[in-house]
């Protein structure tokens, strides 16, 4: 028997990412993803939904993903699905399904844009003008 477990996603965070440490020093980041979808009905009229998903990414993935990134901003991620169950304080059984990230990349625009809208004082890409035209990037300023 094959088994296949992959996720693409491509949405907005809901929320700024919540970054904690397990015992052994790991970074860990929690956010949550808004992917929307848009279709026509029948009947021409145009419709749109929401999904939203809590992801999970540990490592240096995990302090990227802290550091560079805040609620609205949009976000492409690569993972697998995984499915936690825990016993709540009332004693009733508790699931739930999570994407653990396992690589991202992002993508341009600013918080609550879509792909492409950039926040008021960037770029096209995203970057803080800032920066002067004379300036040059450093390996430092790269975060992957």
């Amino acid at each position: 028997m094959a088994n296949f477990n992959k996720v693409l996603l491509m949405g907005n965070l809901t929320r700024d990412p919540q970054l904690s440490y397990l015992p052994s020093q790991t970074a860990v980041v929690d956010f949550g993803l808004a992917v929307n979808r848009r279709w026509k009905s029948r009947e021409g009229e145009n419709r749109e939904e929401t999904c939203f998903i809590d992801c999970r990414a540990f490592g240096r993935t995990a302090e990227n993903i802290n550091k560079y990134l805040s609620k609205g901003r949009p976000l492409f991620v690569e993972g697998r699905l995984t499915f936690d169950s825990w016993t709540a304080q009332d004693g009733t059984k508790r699931s739930k399904h999570r994407v653990t990230v396992e690589s991202f990349q992002f993508l341009p625009g600013g918080p609550g844009g879509r792909v492409g809208q950039t926040e008021e004082g960037a770029d096209a890409q995203g970057v803080p003008a800032e920066r002067g035209p004379d300036e040059q990037t450093s390996a430092d300023d790269i975060p992957f």
